[in-house]
């Protein structure tokens, strides 16, 4: 039978609670709703990020649109000036002449038709900065919300992190001096038992799994030297008698 000091026995109570309170911070750590805010934040970051790049991609290839119809009109403008120009000037013969009369007739309508493609295309470019420019506001607000955001969740990790360390140096005196082999079993057991590797024994209960043991276990247990090392026989936790085994608690 495996052996310790009854007094490290009682001391791996201390050790388990403090083991017990860093499980507590890592898990508060984990599950922090600062960490899911951020993440929140960022997945409609992302999302309002892609459709910013969409919509900028596309309102450059309205401007290009705009700025394709507005060489277009002024084509149709330059040439409609110089037969004009020819026109007036009077140095052209009858037959020259009407050519150049029915030309503008034809450079006129294609002048409207182009401006109203000219006009339909602008149209469509301020709708669409008007889109744009709200994306982008919405798209700043995001970055804002999600710098706040960033900065709340480090501000709380940064408390827990530095609560962690000071329950890891309260374990480490905790646990200096205890028998080794006592705290290499403790260990194997806690990694075995969801981190609860020692429990007290109060009267007939163990305090790990909750349970009243049973009368032939309770003997056993009583007849044992206060240095011997008793595990609970439905947990397998190390049995830290904190009372006579069997006394009521």
């Amino acid at each position: 039978m495996a052996t310790a000091p009854a007094s490290d026995q009682l001391r791996l109570l201390d050790v388990q609670a403090l083991d017990t309170r860093l499980q507590q911070l890592a898990h508060r750590r984990s599950s922090s709703p600062a960490i899911a805010k951020v993440s929140e934040v960022d997945g409609r970051l992302a999302d309002v990020h892609t459709s910013l790049v969409q919509s900028r991609t596309a309102a450059e290839d309205l401007r290009r649109e705009v700025a394709k119809a507005e060489q277009d009109v002024e084509q149709v403008r330059t040439r409609a000036a110089r037969d004009q120009q020819r026109l007036d000037s009077g140095a052209v013969g009858a037959k020259d002449a009407q050519a150049l009369v029915a030309e503008l007739a034809s450079l006129a309508r294609r002048q409207g038709a182009l401006e109203e493609v000219e006009l339909d295309v602008m149209e469509r470019l301020e709708a669409h900065e008007s889109a744009l420019a709200e994306l982008e506001s919405a798209h700043a607000q995001l970055v804002a919300e999600k710098e706040q955001a960033e900065s709340e969740r480090d501000a709380e990790l940064g408390d827990i992190d530095g609560t962690v360390s000071e329950v890891r140096a309260e374990r480490e005196k905790a646990a200096d001096g205890i028998d080794a082999g006592l705290l290499a079993l403790y260990d194997r057991v806690r990694a075995q038992a969801g981190g609860l590797g020692a429990a007290a024994l109060r009267g007939r209960r163990c305090e790990g799994c909750r349970l009243e043991l049973n009368p032939g276990d309770l003997r056993a247990i009583a007849t044992k030297g206060p240095d011997e090392i008793v595990r609970c026989e439905e947990c397998g936790r190390i049995l830290v008698r904190v009372e006579p085994a069997g006394q009521a608690a």
